[in-house]
C-alpha cells in the first residue's frame, strides 16, 4: 500500500483463504475458511508499525490483525488466537511474561537445493568446520552482518539480551528479553524476518529450519514463561517464602497434558522431526524437571522471582504467535483444572509412554485431530483448517523421491 494510502486510513482487505495458505503456495478447500473466501480486514497495530532500516528505499512495515468484516478477531488468525489466551489471563488478574530463545544458521548462497548447506568462508578462506560453538572468534567473517543486524534491531525497538554462537556449524542464539507475550511473538517475527532481508544484503542466506544440517544440532525457539498479577507484578509462581505455589504446578500440568496434543503446533513442518528425533538438547517429551536439559519442561535455576517454565519443545520453524498461544493455553487449562504434574525428573531417565510426544509430522495431526482440548482453546474452524494446510504440505513432501531412497534402495533386489 502506498504510505499516502495508509495515512488516509484506508482499509486493506484480503481473503479469508490467505490465512490457511500452506507453504508451497496452494489452498485446501474452501470448506476450510468460508465456501465464499470472502474478505478479512488487516488492522495494523499502532504500536507495531516500522520503517525498515535495511531498505535502500523508504519502506515501512505495519504488523495487523486479520479481523472479520464485522470487527471480531478472525477465528483463523494466530495472533488474534494469542490475544484470545492474553485476555482469559487477564479475566483471572493474571499477566503472562514471555521470552523466546532463537536459534539460527548463516550460510554461503544454496542454489541447488540437492546440495548440503555450507557455512560461509571465513577471513582465512576456510569454512568454519563446527569446532567454534561458545566462540567469540570473528574468523568466520561475518562480523559486519552482524553489525547490520544489531543497528536494525536498535532501529526496530528490539532489545536484545544475549547473542552466541552456538552448538552447530554457523549457528547462533538471540535471547530477546522477557517482556508481554504478544510483543514477544511480534518482536520474534520481525527478528526472524529481519536476518533474512539484512543476509541477502550480505550475500549470505539465514536458515530458520529446524534441521538444516544431519549429524548437527537443530535449531530450536524455547519459550520461557511466568504469571505475575496483574496488579501487583509479583511472580506467582513463588509464595511469599521463595517456594514453588500450586498454580506453578497447576500450570506444569497443564503443559503435561497439551504437548502431545499441541505437537504439531510446537512442530509444524516435516523437518521438525529431524530435529525432535536425533536430540542434541531437543527433547521430544513432556516430563519436567529443575535445569535438566532433557526435559521438555525446563525449570532453569532462577531465583523466587524469576521462577519460569521453559517449553523446550518448539522449532525454530514454528509460528511464534502460534506456539506462544498454544504453550500459554496448555498452562492456563492446567491452572483452570488444577491438574497436577508427574513427579520431576534428575539425571539420565527414561520417558515414560504416557509422557511420549509424536515423532512425525503425520502422527502429530493425526494426535491434533483427535484432540477435543485442542478444539475446546483453539475452536474447530481453527483446527480443522490448520490440519487441512499442513496435511496438503504433507502430501507434497510424500510425492518426492529423496536422495537417500535412490541412494540406498535401487539396488536392493
Amino acid at each position: 500500500m502506498t504510505a499516502e494510502g495508509f495515512l488516509e486510513g484506508r482499509r486493506l482487505q484480503m481473503a479469508r483463504g490467505v490465512l490457511l495458505q500452506c507453504i508451497m503456495g496452494g489452498y485446501p478447500p474452501a470448506r476450510f475458511y468460508g465456501s465464499d473466501d470472502g474478505d478479512l480486514a488487516l488492522n495494523a497495530d499502532p504500536q507495531q508499525i516500522h520503517r525498515l532500516p535495511w531498505s535502500s528505499q523508504p519502506r515501512a512495515l505495519a504488523i495487523c490483525d486479520a479481523d472479520e468484516l464485522s470487527g471480531e478477531s478472525s477465528r483463523l488468525s494466530t495472533r488474534g488466537q494469542l490475544k484470545e489466551v492474553i485476555a482469559r489471563y487477564a479475566a483471572r488478574g493474571l499477566a503472562p511474561v514471555v521470552a523466546t530463545e532463537l536459534e539460527f544458521f548463516v550460510f554461503a548462497p544454496n542454489t541447488d537445493p540437492s546440495q548440503p548447506f555450507l557455512p560461509p568462508l571465513g577471513l582465512d578462506g576456510r569454512r568454519e568446520d563446527g569446532h567454534s560453538a561458545f566462540s567469540i572468534s570473528s574468523n568466520n567473517g561475518l562480523r559486519p552482518f552482524f553489525s547490520e543486524v544489531y543497528a536494525c534491531m536498535a532501529a526496530l525497538g528490539l532489545p536484545r539480551d544475549t547473542f552466541m554462537h552456538e552448538m552447530g556449524v554457523s549457528q547462533f542464539e538471540i535471547n530477546l528479553l522477557h517482556g508481554d507475550p504478544l510483543l514477544l511473538a511480534d518482536q520474534t517475527f520481525l527478528f526472524k524476518h529481519l536476518l533474512k532481508e539484512v543476509a541477502l544484503k550480505h550475500g549470505l542466506t539465514v536458515v530458520c529450519m529446524a534441521k538444516p544440517l544431519a549429524h548437527t544440532p537443530g535449531s530450536s525457539m524455547h519459550i520461557h514463561q511466568s504469571l505475575v498479577e496483574s496488579a501487583s507484578g509479583r511472580n506467582v509462581f513463588s509464595d511469599e517464602a521463595g517456594e514453588p505455589t500450586a498454580m506453578f504446578r497447576h500450570f506444569i500440568g497443564g503443559l503435561q497434558a497439551g504437548m502431545a496434543d499441541f505437537t504439531a503446533l510446537f512442530a509444524p513442518n516435516v523437518n521438525s522431526y529431524q530435529r525432535l528425533c536425533h536430540p542434541y538438547a531437543s527433547p521430544n517429551n513432556a516430563c519436567w524437571s529443575h535445569d535438566n536439559r532433557a526435559a521438555g519442561l525446563r525449570i532453569p535455576a532462577s531465583s523466587p522471582v524469576a521462577r519460569r517454565v521453559e517449553n523446550r519443545l518448539p522449532g525454530a520453524d514454528a509460528n511464534p504467535y502460534l506456539a506462544i498461544a498454544a504453550s500459554l493455553a496448555a498452562g492456563l487449562h492446567g491452572i483452570e483444572n488444577e491438574l497436577e504434574p508427574t513427579p520431576a525428573i534428575q539425571g539420565e531417565f527414561a520417558v515414560p509412554d504416557s509422557l511420549s510426544l509424536p515423532c512425525t509430522l503425520h502422527a502429530a495431526l493425526e494426535r491434533l485431530k483427535r484432540s477435543q482440548l485442542a478444539k475446546e482453546l483453539f475452536g474447530n474452524e481453527f483446527v480443522e483448517g490448520y490440519i487441512a494446510s499442513k496435511t496438503m504440505e504433507l502430501t507434497s513432501f510424500l510425492d518426492e523421491i529423496t536422495p537417500w531412497e535412490r541412494r540406498v534402495l535401487a539396488a536392493q533386489a
